[in-house]
């Protein structure tokens, strides 16, 4: 039997700009809104400012306004939907996502992949676009961690719900196709999209 851990790290797998606002502290907030409800976040833009730069562009030129919660990984048979992660974006758009993202790995930003964090999908370090999830429960497997095998730089969390996280739950419990998604997202792919509005707060 798969450890959820283990199950939710290879789904989480599937997933440098301008400046930040001039306003001194680096803290920023984006509202994302739903039919389910709203996700408040809070980007720590001091400690990861090329992540936090990369998402606020998708924010402000309106591109993550075309993108949906499109997924959800939860362990297997679960019934209490409080454990997992939601992934949202624009899902390799060509026509509207931009240049990856460099990779800050949560060793040098000093951010953690706990409870309400928000960090970017991708493929190898430094192929983040706009695809993001936010973490249900702590999931420390996500950080970096240089003792490990291969490739061991883990997510860029980049901020936290600071309010929503009952929609986050919610997005959980949406069901999914049994035959949408390829590899690790089969089965976990929402049978409906929610569709994003961002705006900072």
């Amino acid at each position: 039997m798969i450890r959820r851990r283990e199950f939710l790290a290879t789904g989480a797998a599937a997933v440098a700009g301008p400046t930040l606002a001039r306003a001194g502290t680096g803290l920023v907030r984006v509202r994302l809104s739903t039919r389910l409800g709203d996700i408040l976040l809070e980007l720590q833009g001091e400690k990861a400012p090329a992540t936090t730069a990369n998402f606020l562009r998708y924010v402000d030129q309106g591109r993550m306004d075309r993108g949906t919660f499109y997924r959800r990984s939860i362990p297997p048979g679960a019934e209490v939907f409080d454990y997992g992660v939601i992934q949202g974006g624009l899902q390799n758009d060509p026509a509207w996502v931009l240049p990856p993202v460099r990779h800050e790995p949560t060793t040098r930003t000093g951010l953690r992949h706990t409870d309400g964090a928000i960090s970017m999908g991708r493929r190898a370090p430094g192929s983040a676009t706009s695809d993001f999830f936010i973490c249900a429960g702590d999931q420390a497997y996500l950080d970096a961690d240089p003792s490990a095998q291969g490739d061991n730089l883990g997510f860029a969390c980049f901020g936290y719900v600071v309010e929503g996280m009952d929609t986050v739950h919610k997005i959980l419990a949406q069901p999914v196709s049994p035959t949408a998604g390829v590899g690790a997202m089969k089965g976990e792919m929402l049978r409906t999209p929610l569709p994003i509005r961002a705006r900072r707060a």
